[in-house]
């Protein structure tokens, strides 16, 4: 698959999954790019903006299988990842795989289990594997995770470990949709959508199992110049050094800068990264990486400003 097909393999995704979702061009966009990339992806907003309708959209239209996992405070981590079953027949222990075995997994309302139970998923994200009982079990070669959660100050939620959070290839925020496209919806819910059954919404699926593979090898194809990659290391060394943030950006964060970056060309119908692409996706792959001193939280600023800052500070390459 060349840079072309690829292109619009992505721009088919993103045609179908507007058939579900109205409006939210950005989110979209974004999402398809963690997908295509191969990542993982936070996202972050108020009950009712659509985020689990996007993530099951996002896996019927790319024939994924789909497996939603309902995050509690009493939900344990064999209830993610499986269990040893004794087998009272064979006298044998059974595995029973969890709903991690799947190829994209929506982790809804990821911020609500404990630290322990959201840990479950650090070996999967990391290593696309799971370990019972001294056991090691692969997961899918088209493994993604799309968590949602709410934002913090929600009553009953609790923040992600910093480990946990950092497997995210990207943290993407979701935001109210505009007056238009909320009037959009109620029009569309009364011309007979529902969001429950997708079947409502005449979604086309557009991939299979090899067509994302090799739809993920083209992107990693895409050309990074050394120029572009030095500039990542700039922005992502720069969230070190700026007096605001009392924890900056790791080594990791610009691995998968880079990563999201040959994504986002490649929805631009470009086989190389330019730095214009490299600003786009500083936000979301850097703002849940980066932690802010609490005196400028308290004034109001938040990661993306601190990210927009120094971005209009560090000289671009031409």
């Amino acid at each position: 698959m060349d840079i072309g097909q690829a292109n619009e393999v992505a721009g088919r995704l993103l045609g179908e999954l507007g058939k579900a979702i109205v409006g939210q061009q950005q989110v979209l966009a974004e999402m398809v790019a963690s997908f295509l990339a191969g990542g993982h992806a936070l996202l972050e907003g108020v009950p009712g903006t659509g985020k689990t309708l996007m993530v099951r959209a996002l896996a019927a239209v790319s024939g994924s299988g789909f497996r939603r996992i309902q995050f509690t405070p009493d939900l344990m981590p064999s209830d993610i990842l499986g269990v040893n079953i004794y087998n009272t027949a064979t006298g044998e222990f059974v595995f029973r795989p969890g709903p991690v075995f799947a190829d994209v997994i929506l982790g809804d309302e990821i911020n609500r289990a404990p630290a322990k139970t959201q840990s479950a998923l650090l070996e999967a994200m990391q290593e696309r594997q799971v370990t019972i009982d001294g056991v090691t079990h692969p997961v899918s070669e088209a493994f993604s995770v799309f968590a949602t959660q709410n934002p913090v100050e929600f009553e009953g939620t609790y923040p992600l470990p910093e480990a946990q959070v950092d497997r995210f290839l990207v943290k993407i925020r979701v935001p109210y949709p505009a007056e238009d496209q909320e009037g959009g919806i109620l029009d569309r819910a009364h011309a007979g959508f529902d969001a429950a059954d997708l079947g409502t919404a005449d979604l086309q699926t557009v991939l299979d199992p090899q067509g994302l593979a090799e739809l993920r090898r083209t992107v990693r194809s895409v050309r990074v110049e050394e120029m572009v990659r030095r500039y990542i290391t700039r922005v992502v060394r720069t969230t070190r050094e700026i007096r605001e943030v009392s924890l900056g950006a790791s080594p990791r964060a610009a691995v998968m800068l880079l990563r999201v970056a040959q994504a986002w060309a490649v929805l631009a119908g470009r086989e190389f990264v330019t730095p214009d692409d490299v600003k786009a996706m500083a936000p979301p792959a850097l703002r849940h990486r980066i932690s802010l001193l609490p005196e400028v939280e308290i004034e109001g600023h938040d990661a993306d400003d601190c990210i927009g800052r120094l971005l209009a500070q560090i000289p671009v390459p031409r």
